[in-house]
Order: C-alpha cells, then structure tokens, then sequence
C-alpha cells in the first residue's frame, strides 16, 4: 500500500467531487487506501478491477481506520473539536459511498448502509471514551488504542463466520447463493477444505456478480453452476440450502442485501429450504424497517440499461446473426433501446424481513433473527 505522505498529497483527485477542503480529500483518500491498498486515483482507473480485489478489507472496518487517521492528524484541542472533525469526516465518506464516482470502489448504493453502520459505531464508541476519561490527551490514546485493536479483532470477523458457518454445510449438498460476498465464499471455501459439494449461484444482475464470483469457487475445485436470477426458484427446488451475505442487519433481526436476497428468502421459504445469512458485527445498523420504502436514501443510482444476452455480440457469434445484418441505423447489437417515456427503476438492494431468515452466522456465534436486537444493545452500550 502506499504510504500515508503519498496518499495525502495524491493529485489526482478526478474521481471525487470537486472540494476545495483539504481534510475531505485526505478522508476519501484514507478510505480508498484501507480498501484497495490504493489511492482513489490508482483504483478508480485500474482497468482489470476483479471482483475479488475490489476490496481488501470490509467497508465499515475500513470507515474505522479512515476515522481513526483523522484523530492522528488532528490539530483539536478539545473534545467538542475533534467530534465535529469526526462528523465531517463521516459526512465526507457518506456523500462519496451516495455519488457516482464511487461506484468502481464501492458497490453503488449497497454500501451506503455497510459504511454508516461502521462510522456510527466508531463515534458512539469515541463519545463513550470521551466520558470514561475526560482528560483530552489520554481520551485520545485510549480511543486510537482501542481503536485499532477493534480494527484488528475486526479484520478476522470473516475467519470466525467460516469456522462456524461451515459446519452447516455437508457432503453431497448443493448450496444456493446470490451475487458476491467476501464473507459467503469464505465460508464456503472453508467448507470445500473437507467436503464435496456443489454451488448454484444467481448471476447477480445488473453488475453480475454472482456470474464473476463463479470463477473463485470454480478454481477452488468446487462444482459449480451459474443461473440467471429469474431462475431461482428452480434451481432452490434441487438445493438443499441458501447462504447469502448482507450489507446490513437492522434490529428487528431482517437484512439489507443486493437485490434479489427478498425474493430468493420468500422462495426459500416456500420450498422448506433453511435460509442463511452470513454477516460481520459490525454491520448490525440500528435501522427498523417495515417495508422497502423504510430503506434509507442511497444516493444516484445509474440507469438500468437491458441487453439481450442471446444477440451475437453478447455471445461471441454463437447465437443470432452477424452484427452488419442486424442494423443500419448504428445502433450497438444486443442493445435493448427503449422509448423516453419507458421509466426504469434500477434498486440496488432490498429488505429481507426476519422471518424468512433461519439462522445468522456472525463473529458473534450463530444468532437467531430475534436474538439479533440484543446485540444491538451490546454493541452500543
């Protein structure tokens, strides 16, 4: 990774709205840095950005040591003051994880809730400090102590979910998941260390990337078949369970994932299938939706554009006709052109209700829906 004096003096700063405040291009730097290793520059340009190096570490643990850069640079002499520099710096990563210039670093809209679950246990934990140990400077090394050891313990949160998740998954099994999680394939490839089983996974419509994840399992020796979303209740008729991840895990013990976990959780139900959502603590967000229209604001989200899949562009001459006899007005093969008046609605995730959900593998032990408010309490206690 590059050094911090190289982060913080990177001029290339094209990819994140126009600011004329230092501090926020030093926050959105840190933040890109404890993700990808790089500067925001250097990974919003990378042109080979494989799904499996997207990111080298979870997005709120991320959020926490951008957070934590910024009490070692402070120049504040009270606590009021760093406080306020903290929310800047919190509101800063928020409008970045909510604009389109952070969509090759982030997951759109998806990482919204992840990134506010992170920052908002940060501050609750610097307020409790603050008020444990009044006097400023030792306040300030008891938060970046603590800090960085929760960091740390955060880190190996993924490692303790496939130690006990794993054990769910037995020999001959087909399991079914949707899209790409860091803490699903975990999980699994732990379980592929001494089992034989096999994996349907959803392609994971619009950024595909269930289809792109079926390559990491593959080359993990694991059988593995790819299937387009709209075939879920299909495959989950064959399946003997379902393994997804989640963006964020709200009190009443539901989940916010990409899109489709919703409909994949009813059909799971429907077919007396076990449900299971694979998530790090520090995702638990103090969040009670009722419906999907309770989600909060994710910021812009990019129009949907259809292609079909079956033209001879999208399939390499396999299927269809030669590009030069499908069109003589210029307009690109496969491409699904529609009319100004047609509105699409492109929502990058939704809401699970608890009881579509059997059990939830966390650092914390394997935890009922119900089971999941009390942890709450804990966590912000």
């Amino acid at each position: 990774p590059p050094s911090d004096e190289n982060t913080a003096t990177d001029g290339g700063m094209s990819s994140i709205p126009p600011t004329t405040n230092d501090a926020k291009d030093l926050v959105l730097q840190d933040l890109c840095r404890h993700l990808t290793g790089r500067t925001t520059t250097e990974a919003t340009e990378e042109k080979n950005n494989s799904i499996e190096h997207r990111s080298v570490v979870a997005l709120p643990v991320a959020a926490i040591q951008s957070l934590l850069d910024v009490i070692r640079r402070t120049k504040a002499g009270t606590m009021m003051g760093l406080q306020e520099e903290l929310r800047r710096a919190e509101e800063d990563m928020l409008e970045f994880a909510r604009s389109p210039s952070s969509r090759s670093i982030l997951k759109g809209g998806r990482s919204f809730i992840a990134l506010a679950s992170g920052c908002e246990l940060f501050m609750k934990y610097v307020t409790r400090a603050f008020l444990e140990t009044p006097d400023f400077a030792a306040c300030i090394a008891e938060v970046l102590e603590r800090g960085e050891a929760f960091a740390n313990i955060s880190l190996s949160a993924r490692d303790r979910i496939a130690d006990i998740g794993q054990d769910f998954v037995q020999d001959g099994q087909t399991v079914v998941t949707h899209g790409w999680s860091r803490v699903v394939s975990k999980l699994l490839l732990k379980a592929a260390e001494h089992k034989q089983f096999s994996i349907v996974v959803l392609e994971g419509r619009p950024d595909a990337g269930g289809a792109k994840a079926a390559k990491t399992y593959a080359e993990a020796g694991i059988p593995t078949t790819v299937v387009l979303d709209s075939a879920m209740a299909y495959v989950i008729e064959k399946a003997d369970l379902v393994i997804v991840g989640a963006e964020g895990v709200v009190e009443n013990g539901g989940v916010v994932n990409k899109v489709g976990t919703y409909s994949l959780g009813i059909v799971a139900r429907e077919m007396g299938k076990p449900f299971y959502v694979a998530a790090e603590s520090y995702k638990f967000a103090r969040l009670f939706p009722l419906n999907q229209s309770d989600l909060p604001d994710v910021g812009v989200v990019p129009r949907l554009n259809f292609v079909d899949t079956a033209s001879w562009e999208a399939t390499g001459g396999k299927v269809g006709k030669p590009a030069e006899s499908l069109s003589t007005d210029g307009a690109v093969p496969g491409h699904v052109c529609l009319p100004d008046q047609v509105e699409v609605e492109n929502p990058p995730c939704d809401y699970t209700p608890a009881k579509y959900i059997t059990l939830l593998f966390t650092d914390l032990g394997v935890l009922t829906p119900s089971a999941v408010s009390d942890e709450l309490i804990r966590l912000y206690q």
